[in-house]
């Protein structure tokens, strides 16, 4: 039965929360999409990353990630500022546009997660973080 698969839980969990998450932010009228405020939220805090980069850290393909980039840079929310030392790269920058879109969806974030982990204590995200990097490890490894 998939119910007694635990990857089907934890992908169905994922899954649920990010209905949640973006029916909350379309509700509070802002117009990102949560792989987007992903992207923006990873160029805010490094500035200094490829599009490889990005596209790791927020799990989505680099055809994706360079399909958002160039929506967010036509959105005004994203500048690609040329690199002196290398013209054939860009350097990402949050316009200002973009960091009031980021502040604005703040606040539907941490109400988003106060929803989904209710009823769980410090101690129970303490162990259920454990897991999932050990999850995240084990397969990360090289095959035995």
């Amino acid at each position: 039965m998939l119910s007694s698969i635990i990857f089907y839980s934890l992908d169905k969990a994922i899954r649920q929360y990010r209905k949640l998450a973006q029916a909350n932010i379309d509700r509070a009228g802002i117009a990102i999409t949560i792989d987007q405020w992903l992207v923006l939220r990873v160029i805010q805090e490094h500035d200094d990353l490829t599009q490889t980069d990005i596209a790791e850290r927020v799990f989505k393909d680099q055809a994706s990630v360079a399909r958002m980039i160039n929506l967010l840079v036509g959105r005004g929310l994203l500048a690609a500022v040329p690199l002196p030392s290398d013209g054939r790269r860009n350097q990402l920058r949050v316009t200002d546009e973009g960091e009031r879109v980021l502040d604005a969806v703040q606040p539907v974030v941490l109400s988003n997660r106060t929803q989904a982990l209710q009823g769980l204590s410090e101690d129970d995200l303490g162990v259920l973080r454990g897991m999932l990097e050990r999850i995240y490890s084990n397969c990360s490894a090289p095959p035995a």
